[in-house]
């Protein structure tokens, strides 16, 4: 699993370099999730940019990393595109998280509400 983090001062941006989450590897991209979310305490955008599939575990993943941020500030996903974009349209999933086209879009949401 590669996922990157930066840190800045208004959001710490994570990046899943992966083009595929499914059940295979859902568990550990749950568990790195929940260290990176563990160690930052500011809001996050998560960039699911290069992924180009994933199926119901990975998302079942993503709920549960929803539920362990809600209580902080914001959380984000950006990037979404094609199949992957379809599937949280297809489960309704697009109304429960925050979604923004891309990282930019998704920084300049933080600008605005700050």
């Amino acid at each position: 699993m590669n996922i990157t983090t930066q840190a800045t001062d208004s959001h710490t941006l994570i990046t899943v370099n992966e083009t595929r989450i499914d059940a295979s590897i859902a568990p550990e991209f749950k568990r790195e999730m929940d260290e990176i979310i563990a160690a930052s305490k500011s809001p996050m955008i998560v960039d699911i940019s290069q992924i180009s599939f994933m199926d119901s575990s990975s998302l079942g993943a993503l709920v549960g990393i929803y539920k362990a941020v809600k209580q902080q500030d914001a959380f984000i996903i950006a990037g979404a595109s094609g199949g992957v974009e379809e599937l949280f349209k297809l489960t309704r999933m697009d109304s429960v998280f925050h979604m923004e086209k891309t990282v930019e879009d998704a920084k300049q949401s933080f600008l605005s509400v700050a």
